[in-house]
């Protein structure tokens, strides 16, 4: 397996990774203007970039997925939920499905409360093993807080999802897993957020005070300091959903 993380001056992390063996790859959360290093990184590593996965609509930030693949001839894959939301053709992915680059395995969980749509994506190497090996999750779980749950519905409703999703499908994975989320220290998709661009599920489970809430405490801590909403983020939304140029 090979695997890189690109950090955007904003804080924003994007991934490509997958099987050199057998020539695949996988990218995630590409922003845009970053299209080119894409590209230039399949070429470097003799791969196919064969799928390009949005975590969810990004609200902070200009999505270069589509256009990527469009230039590699990938399918542009979200959550199906988001079939009937943009103006473009996706690959819908189903909570659970499979998604296979050679020895590289991808697994897909949905992971409302951030957004609706918000996808966490868990990674075998099957060279190495079966086992999961770390999790891309996305604006879900951040090392040091979570998602922030205004961006997509009620805030009170979609913490409550959040707490579902980081309770019943993220926090039950190995202690062991290592997990890159979808943004560090600079975001305004999180608060309290590390400069430390990865974890495990293990050390957030002993040190993010937000994991040892119950529902209620959850609920209310994170909806009580809210930042402001990303700048420009109706104009943002419009252009990743396909709306508007």
């Amino acid at each position: 397996m090979f695997f890189k993380q690109r950090s955007s001056a904003d804080g924003t992390l994007s991934y490509f990774y997958g099987c050199g063996g057998k020539g695949f790859a996988v990218a995630v959360d590409v922003v845009a203007g970053d299209e080119p290093w894409f590209v230039e990184e399949a070429q470097k590593a003799a791969v196919r970039i064969r799928y390009v996965i949005d975590t969810h609509i990004h609200a902070d930030h200009l999505s270069g997925g589509r256009v990527l693949a469009d230039q590699v001839d990938a399918p542009y894959c979200m959550h199906e939920s988001d079939a009937t939301r943009v103006g473009f053709p996706i690959q819908g992915l189903k909570d659970g499905e499979i998604l296979e680059t050679g020895n590289v395995v991808t697994q897909v969980l949905h992971t409302p409360g951030h957004t609706l749509d918000s996808l966490c994506l868990l990674v075998s190497d099957r060279r190495r093993s079966a086992d999961p090996w770390f999790a891309l999750t996305g604006d879900t779980l951040f090392v040091g807080g979570v998602g922030r749950p205004d961006l997509g519905g009620t805030a009170e409703d979609m913490a409550s999802q959040l707490y579902e999703s980081l309770h019943q499908k993220l926090l039950t994975l190995p202690d062991d897993l290592e997990i890159f989320p979808g943004h560090a220290a600079g975001s305004v998709c999180g608060a309290g957020l590390s400069g430390k661009p990865s974890s495990t599920i293990g050390f957030e489970k002993r040190w993010d005070p937000y994991l040892s809430m119950d529902r209620a405490t959850f609920i209310r801590s994170l909806t009580a300091d809210i930042p402001a909403k990303p700048a420009d983020m109706a104009r943002i939304v419009a252009i990743n959903l396909g709306q508007a140029a």
